[in-house]
């Protein structure tokens, strides 16, 4: 049966093969589980958006094994699909703001409408084969631009979350010299378990890294109170979150929790509005893009490229489309095709089996809701994966247009801006406008397709009619 499913022979691969693929996949993406909610909460980051944690770790569960089903069956490729990162952050840190400052009751559900808004109209582009078009009309080198600035965004993120870049009134932030702190050592261990499995190419790196600095945090939560009173006279101790924070989860398996605080809580109506529409539109182009960059990644390493056009584009499309919709239904954002896919297609997987087996084991997930709780809501365990994830988004920025200054100048102001401007949209829009400007004062006006005109003018009219009252 499963080989006239997935056409297995067809493909010169076995079930066996593809079901190894599946696990190898799952591995190396699982991260987000923990993540993810940590993300979408605020507990990251020390500052409640109003999004139930619990809510958030099954929505994404449900959200990546629909949307990786669906192109397993549908679309028929080892490619899975979950929340993707990037997406997360801009949710948070702009399209929240964005929301509260238009006057939203609920902000993180107008973001939440947001997210569905850009799915739908992600889905009518996919349908109407208009992709190609909008693809085309982008520059490349601002395309792998914005995945190099969010790459920084996020290391940041995470060296922060860890503790060990700090703020600082005089320079705005400096270097955490207390090494010895709970956080830092959790972090240090975990980066270089990480790092150093990734390096070693073993599978599932980031969520060893993960579990091996949870494992640290479990132990020195334990043995902390047995080094005798004086340890809490040491101000980097006593007040680390390891200290003030970390609770170790009383059970290791429990029943999923409940969707009820986000399922269908999206404010659609808030989100259809002036103020919402760029934040729409940057949904919209940063799902798009992560997308064809990842399908067709993983198309050319596995060997499904034909002629430069990959077969059934459309569906795989089709297949983000749809997990983004149903994803901002359930209440988590952005669901995209995940370039750690490779990994899967690395170990021979060839067909939609391994993707559907990625779907399986995310709804496995489901049941270890208190691990996921105790290790995504303690920073310094997640911040590692940050840091290892942003690094890797860096190596987009190798396909810049180094010799053009009218690619380049704009492409730098989107990885500098950002990071420093601690928004993705701030970022993109100091790049996006001055693009079409540069093309023109530096002779290139035809290069300038009519889409980032229309791009430029969105993200202008945002920056001064939007971004100006947060």
């Amino acid at each position: 049966m499963l080989d006239r499913i997935f056409r297995l022979r067809e493909n010169g691969t076995t079930a066996r093969t593809e079901l190894a693929a599946g696990v190898a996949t799952f591995l190396t993406m699982s991260y987000i589980i923990f993540v993810q909610p940590a993300v979408l909460s605020g507990v990251m980051f020390g500052q409640p958006t109003g999004m139930d944690f619990g809510a958030i770790t099954t929505a994404t569960c449900l959200a990546a094994a629909l949307a990786s089903a669906i192109m397993g069956l549908y679309a028929r490729y080892p490619i899975a699909q979950a929340p993707g990162m990037g997406e997360n952050f801009f949710f948070v840190f702009t399209a929240i703001p964005v929301a509260a400052a238009a006057g939203s009751a609920v902000p993180w559900a107008t973001a939440l409408g947001a997210v569905f808004v850009s799915g739908v109209l992600f889905l009518v582009l996919s349908l109407a084969g208009a992709r190609e078009a909008v693809m085309n009309a982008i520059s490349p080198s601002m395309k792998h631009a914005i995945a190099g600035g969010i790459g920084l965004f996020i290391a940041f993120i995470g060296l922060q979350n860890a503790g060990l870049i700090v703020k600082d009134p005089g320079t705005a932030v400096r270097l955490n010299p207390h090494f010895a702190s709970p956080d830092l050592v959790v972090f240090f261990v975990g980066l270089l378990v990480a790092g150093g499995l990734h390096a070693r190419r073993v599978r599932g790196s980031i969520l060893w890294g993960i579990l091996a600095a949870g494992a640290l945090a479990v132990t020195l939560k334990l043995l902390l109170p047995l080094a005798g009173p004086g340890i809490a006279d040491v101000p980097f101790v006593a007040q680390s979150a390891l200290v003030t924070r970390f609770e170790i989860a009383d059970q290791l398996v429990a029943p999923p929790p409940s969707l009820e605080p986000t399922l269908f809580q999206m404010d659609v109506r808030g989100a259809l509005t002036l103020a919402m529409a760029p934040i729409v539109a940057i949904f919209l182009f940063m799902v798009f893009f992560d997308t064809v960059g990842t399908l067709v990644g993983v198309a050319q390493q596995a060997g499904f490229m034909r002629n430069d056009r990959l077969p059934r584009a459309r569906q795989a499309f089709v297949s983000d489309a749809v997990g983004t919709v149903a994803g901002a239904c359930l209440g988590t954002s952005t669901v995209t095709s995940y370039i750690e896919s490779a990994t899967g297609v690395e170990q021979g997987g060839r067909t939609g089996l391994t993707a559907v087996t990625v779907a399986l084991l995310f709804l496995a997930a489901l049941f270890f809701s208190p691990v996921v709780e105790m290790l995504g809501g303690y920073a310094p365990v997640t911040a590692p994966a940050l840091v290892l994830v942003g690094g890797m988004m860096l190596r987009s920025l190798r396909h810049l247009a180094w010799d053009d200054y009218t690619e380049l100048l704009p492409s730098f102001l989107v990885v500098l801006g950002i990071p420093l401007s601690y928004s993705i949209a701030d970022g993109l829009a100091l790049g996006f406008i001055a693009y079409p400007l540069l093309k023109v004062l530096g002779g290139h006006a035809r290069d300038v397709r009519w889409v980032s005109w229309l791009v430029a003018a969105l993200l202008l009219a945002y920056f001064v009619l939007v971004r100006s009252r947060i």
